[in-house]
């Protein structure tokens, strides 16, 4: 597995969090619908992934997935996954701690 995806120190404090209190976890980059472009976190399983969806990696020993379509714009980046204060996503986990998962990105190299 291809890691292109990793987490700060204070996302990986809040995965732990959030694990802690739901269980196992799993992560979708948003394509931009609902929640804009944003990493979403919601129990492992409570998002069914398809075959148009591309494991990335983990972050907090948590699967990080990415839709196929906005894979091809991201492909030649890593993902850096942060916290920020504020509202996160409606359907993600962290929603109502008044931190936010926020993705941030470096070019990899060629």
């Amino acid at each position: 597995m291809n890691n292109q995806v990793t987490a700060t120190p204070a996302a990986q404090a809040l995965i732990k969090t959030l694990a802690a209190k739901y269980g196992p976890l799993m992560f979708h980059q948003s394509g931009g619908c609902c929640d804009g472009s944003s990493p979403m976190c919601f129990q492992a399983g409570e998002l069914i992934i398809g075959d148009s969806d591309v494991l990335l990696g983990e972050i907090g020993g948590m699967p990080f997935y990415i839709g196929a379509a906005q894979f091809a714009y991201w492909q030649h980046t890593q993902l850096i996954i942060d916290v920020v204060e504020g509202r996160g996503g409606m359907f993600s986990l962290e929603g109502a701690t008044g931190l936010r998962f926020l993705t941030r990105s470096v070019l990899c190299p060629i």
